[in-house]
C-alpha cells in the first residue's frame, strides 16, 4: 500500500479510540518502510517487505507494550507506535506480495487472498471505507467524549457557549 493509505487507515482507526494517539500511530504506520531506509543508511540494506515487515514481531511488540507499560505517557506512545506498525503490516497483507509471518517462516501472510496491487484504485477505496466507518463510529460516541476536529455547533448554541450568528455561520461545517 501507499503511505497515504497507511496513514489514513491507522489514523482513522486510532482516532475512534483516542485522537491524541493519532501522531505516534501514524509514525508507527510508516515505520516498517522508513526503518528499511535507516538500515540502509547504517550499512545493513534489506529488501522491501522482509525484516521490518514480520507480522509476528509487530504483534508481539504491540501486545508486549500493552503489558509492559500499562500506565504512563511513554507506554501509551510506545503502544500507539506499535499499533501503527501492526496496521501497516495488516494493510500490506492485502497485496499480492503479502508480508512474512515470522523470521522463521518462508511463507507469506495474505488478507483477502492477496488480490490487490499497490497503487490500484481498490487500495484507495479500502482506505476511504475504513475512514468512513471510523468517522461514523466517532459520531456514535457520547457527546462528552473528546473529539477536537468534530464540533457540536448545535450543542454549543443550546448550552449558550456561542450565539445564534456563530451557529448559523458554522452549522454546516463538518470540521
Amino acid at each position: 500500500m501507499k503511505w497515504i493509505n497507511h496513514v489514513f487507515i491507522a489514523g482513522a482507526v486510532t482516532a475512534v479510540y483516542d485522537v491524541r494517539l493519532v501522531p505516534p500511530t501514524i509514525i508507527g504506520a510508516t515505520a516498517p518502510d522508513w526503518m528499511e531506509w535507516v538500515l540502509k543508511f547504517v550499512g545493513r540494506p534489506v529488501k522491501h517487505r522482509t525484516v521490518t515487515h514480520y507480522l509476528s514481531v509487530w504483534v508481539i511488540a504491540w501486545v508486549g507494550a500493552l503489558f509492559l507499560f500499562p500506565d504512563g505517557l511513554v507506554g501509551t506512545l510506545v503502544t500507539a507506535f506499535c499499533w501503527g506498525g501492526v496496521t501497516h503490516i495488516l494493510t500490506d497483507a492485502m497485496t499480492v506480495s503479502g508480508v512474512p509471518l515470522s523470521p522463521y517462516s518462508d511463507r507469506r501472510f495474505h488478507l483477502f487472498g492477496g488480490r490487490f496491487r499497490t497503487g490500484e484504485p481498490v487500495e484507495y477505496g479500502i482506505s476511504a471505507c475504513v475512514v468512513f466507518v471510523c468517522v461514523g463510529l466517532m459520531n456514535l460516541m457520547p457527546s462528552g467524549s473528546w473529539a477536537p476536529f468534530f464540533y457540536d455547533w448545535a450543542g454549543y448554541y443550546e448550552s449558550g457557549v456561542i450565539d445564534g450568528y456563530e451557529w448559523r455561520v458554522n452549522r454546516f461545517r463538518i470540521f
